[in-house]
């Protein structure tokens, strides 16, 4: 059982997604703004979080700022608007994933699963790839590894730059865990986003760039000229410095 806290100022809607969760076992807290929303985050203190965009008052895009400046809560935006720069604009807030209203329960809790997997780093326990998607005679990581300005704790599940921790959404850490895993391996973005974010359609790139977008300027001295993770043009992305 997860607790969800929904963030909804649709009656309907807020209804309806409420009873998907619950019948799948959820124990689920509701909220018509984005001000009750937030206070209801530090009561009922939830699991994931799932956002409408178009709120009376606050919109779900200060919400989920807000939220992002103190925690690493998973944020799934739940909205209407489709359109490519809603998708883009809600992502480089911080949210972990975006569906497209309506969205069925099952829909609702395969992405759900998968966003708290990369909390829980469920598979090798780490967040890392699994065997298959990395050279087979790789040979196991340490714990906490360090590049440059960059420490990263895989079992602690921690990033630090210059000795002071970051603040990295489940996305982030779990980008930052895989390319890491594979220095100089490049990934294309659908690889990417069947890994990370476990979706396969390919329109839902746009997952990939966002999150690398945000990435970068948590841990980059230079988000234009990237140390760290590196695109490699016409292929994808890849972790340096090599």
């Amino acid at each position: 059982m997860t607790r969800v806290l929904l963030i909804e100022d649709d009656p309907a809607v807020r209804k309806g997604v409420h009873l998907a969760l619950r019948r799948r076992g959820h124990e689920v807290e509701t909220a018509a703004s984005g001000e009750t929303g937030l206070l209801a985050l530090d009561r009922f203190r939830p699991e994931l979080v799932l956002l409408d965009l178009m709120l009376p008052g606050m919109s779900g895009l200060e919400v989920c700022r807000r939220i992002r400046e103190t925690q690493q809560i998973p944020i799934i935006i739940l909205s209407a608007r489709g359109d490519d720069i809603d998708m883009v604009v809600g992502l480089e807030a911080g949210a972990d994933d975006y569906v497209v209203k309506p969205a069925g329960g099952e829909v609702l809790q395969a992405r759900m699963r998968a966003v708290l997997r990369r909390v829980a780093g469920e598979g090798r326990g780490d967040g890392a790839p699994q065997a298959d998607s990395v050279a087979a005679a790789s040979p196991p990581r340490a714990s906490v590894t360090t590049y440059g300005a960059l420490t990263i704790d895989r079992a602690a599940l921690l990033v630090a730059k210059n000795g002071h921790a970051l603040v990295l959404a489940p996305s982030e850490l779990k980008l930052l865990l895989f390319l890491s895993d594979a220095p100089g391996q490049v990934f294309s973005r659908q690889q990417l986003l069947e890994q990370v974010w476990e979706h396969s359609f390919y329109g839902d790139v746009r997952l990939v760039d966002a999150c690398v977008m945000r990435l970068r300027a948590k841990i980059e001295d230079d988000s234009r000229a990237p140390t760290y993770v590196q695109t490699v043009r016409g292929f994808g992305y890849r972790f340096g410095p090599l």
